[in-house]
């Protein structure tokens, strides 16, 4: 069973964040417009224009794939941190509250770059702190499955500008991903924090 969740357009008189998913330590929440429209083009900008972008190849099944989007990852209080992530993190932190240690970046170049429905692994992040998911460029939709039945799939648009929180007990319950689409759209960069171990 599929959800199609209704997401307006954030207001001057929005108080919090849609709620997708609840659960003890905060579930799964959206801010649209978290960042103002002016920000977000020039932090998408400077990423796309200065990152060292990478591609890699892991192993899925029998075989090794390219994975379908170029990659790139930081340590936060690294001295070699971009400017544009610094501010960037410090905002994240600032509304959540989370000392946040790595921030990895995802390049969607077009609809064929993608990411499998997945959950990052508990033992990867720190337990009882979430993952932030800061979304520039264009839009594309993610994709949040339950693992256990009843299954069904909550479809939520991320917009440039927005936020996407996800709990650590989230990821012990539901798998999210971007998937494939054959829609014509824009280049996207996912800025993903996390506190590792």
């Amino acid at each position: 069973m599929h959800q199609a969740l209704s997401m307006p357009q954030a207001t001057l008189f929005d108080s919090g964040p849609r709620i997708l998913i609840e659960d003890a330590e905060g579930g799964v929440r959206y801010w649209p417009g978290f960042i103002d429209e002016g920000t977000a083009e020039h932090w998408f900008a400077t990423l796309r224009d200065t990152i060292q972008w990478h591609a890699e190849r892991r192993p899925m099944y029998d075989r090794v794939v390219d994975v379908p989007r170029l990659l790139a990852g930081f340590v936060l209080q690294d001295e070699t941190l971009p400017e544009v992530l610094s501010e960037a993190g410090m905002r994240v932190r600032s509304k959540l509250n989370v000392a946040f240690t790595h921030v990895g970046l995802n390049f969607y170049r077009d609809g064929r770059d993608s990411v499998a429905p997945h959950n990052d692994k508990p033992h990867s992040i720190v337990a009882g702190q979430p993952i932030a998911l800061l979304s520039l460029g264009a839009t594309r939709r993610m994709d949040i499955r339950d693992k256990h039945p009843p299954k069904s799939t909550r479809r939520i648009e991320l917009e440039p500008g927005s936020l996407l929180v996800m709990s650590h007990d989230s990821q012990k319950h539901y798998d999210h991903g971007i998937p494939k689409t054959k829609v014509s759209v824009g280049l996207r960069i996912s800025v993903v924090f996390r506190v590792r171990p």
